[in-house]
């Protein structure tokens, strides 16, 4: 009994180091509008997540912006863009005081962090 117990323990510690090896974050935002045309029911968006956690541990003002902050949205050039260190495709800012990540060509809101 004993040594089932020790096995099974061993085998669930095995398995549970593995979900804290993920490095990309896979978000579905239900009725988001991707950034490529005519699709817009929804989007699987794949950020690292080196990402995620490089905006989070940022310290940047917060922007007003008179609009909703969703997946999809274009920010104007008044907002400023913060690049990320090692990843050219991502940038963010903070808009009413909530984290984004942003994709830096076309400006799109890739993610909301909450």
């Amino acid at each position: 009994m004993r040594k089932t117990f020790m096995l099974a323990s061993a085998a669930l510690m095995a398995l549970s180091t593995t979900a804290f090896a993920q490095s990309t974050v896979i978000v579905e935002e239900p009725g988001a509008v991707l950034v490529d045309p005519g699709v817009t029911n929804s989007t699987v968006v794949e950020v690292p997540g080196e990402v995620r956690t490089y905006v989070l541990d940022q310290s940047a003002p917060s922007v007003v912006y008179d609009g909703d902050v969703v997946v999809g949205t274009a920010l104007p050039d008044t907002v400023d863009l913060h690049v990320v260190q090692g990843y050219d495709d991502y940038a963010y800012t903070v808009v009413n005081e909530r984290r984004v990540i942003v994709n830096p060509q076309t400006r799109a809101v890739i993610q909301v962090l909450e």
